[in-house]
């Protein structure tokens, strides 16, 4: 057998084994949920998260074109923490207790026996208010990168923005975008309108949340203080941790394209307009995000934990 056909038949098994498993502990809290605007590198860091294999990994299960209880799911659902429709509540707990299967949520699950999981979602940013006060206890994890990073990726790989229907939730624009409301349906190009939609992704969660209640990671700071940053990570979700999960960050994730995709957080300046950058400051300007990230391509971290401190002010 050629080394083809063995990589070919490796991938066959592994593929199969990811609808062969048991989950043997259906509380919630046993649960890691990790959320990101697409193309922030989720899958990376859910990668590393998971390097030892612990939990059963569950691959965007709010996509409601491709998980069957979801599909009255707008792509990027906007709940009110108050909302107790069982219509939304029902699915979420399937979701969360791990009683979903599918071969979309169980692609890249590749171990037979877990006591916890591990979803990871990048439609499901407008809903972690809701989570939070639904299925309190549950550990969750916010991942940021630089906007201009996320557009630049997502109009490479030639994605479509949903920005139209995420603003027909009123319930969203009236708690949270109202202000700005202008500007975003006023947005053509596709690169300011990804950005829109990253500010959104962004600005819903860090308004709705306290510091203790998700753990924030930046992308660009995890790529240049991996030490720094993953004692805390691991901390928050109640684990620990050993010297291999740097060598796991040196690997791609099954979604890159490139074995270099998480080498330098700053290679998107090659790819977008200096006009481009400072249009990028002025929309997160709009949302004081412009604290968080800027023409600079490493964030301000502080700062948007100062965001989320000022919601109790």
């Amino acid at each position: 057998m050629s080394r083809s056909d063995r990589i070919q038949a490796r991938s066959l098994g592994e593929r199969l084994l990811g609808g062969l498993y048991l989950d043997l502990n259906r509380d919630y809290r046993n649960t890691v949920f990790v959320a990101g605007s697409g193309r922030s590198g989720t899958t990376w860091l859910s990668d590393v998260i998971n390097y030892r294999r612990e939990y059963r990994f569950i691959f965007e299960p709010f996509h409601p074109g491709r998980v069957g209880i979801c599909r009255h799911f707008n792509s990027k659902q906007y709940l009110r923490p108050d909302d107790r429709r069982e219509e939304f509540l029902a699915p979420a707990r399937k979701i969360l207790s791990g009683a979903v299967r599918s071969p979309w949520t169980d692609r890249f699950h590749r171990r037979f026996l877990a006591r916890r999981r591990l979803i990871k979602d990048i439609r499901a940013n407008l809903l972690l208010g809701w989570l939070r006060a639904n299925f309190p206890g549950m550990p969750m994890v916010l991942l940021m990168r630089h906007p201009c990073a996320v557009a630049a990726s997502r109009m490479a790989l030639g994605w479509q923005d949903n920005l139209v229907e995420t603003m027909r939730q009123q319930d969203l624009v009236a708690g949270f975008l109202r202000p700005m409301e202008a500007e975003i349906r006023a947005a053509k190009t596709p690169f300011e309108r990804h950005v829109f939609l990253w500010c959104i992704d962004n600005y819903a969660p860090l308004m709705q949340l306290a510091e203790d209640e998700v753990h924030l990671v930046f992308y660009e700071d995890l790529i240049a203080h991996p030490e720094r940053e993953l004692s805390p990570l691991f901390a928050a979700l109640g684990t620990d941790l050993d010297t291999t999960v740097y060598q796991k960050m040196k690997s791609p994730s099954p979604l890159s394209r490139k074995i270099a995709a998480h080498s330098s957080p700053n290679d998107w300046w090659r790819r977008i307009e200096k006009a481009e950058l400072r249009r990028a400051v002025e929309i997160l300007a709009l949302f004081g995000l412009d604290h968080v990230y800027g023409e600079d391509p490493m964030p301000d971290a502080e700062a948007a934990r100062a965001m989320m401190r000022s919601r109790a002010g």
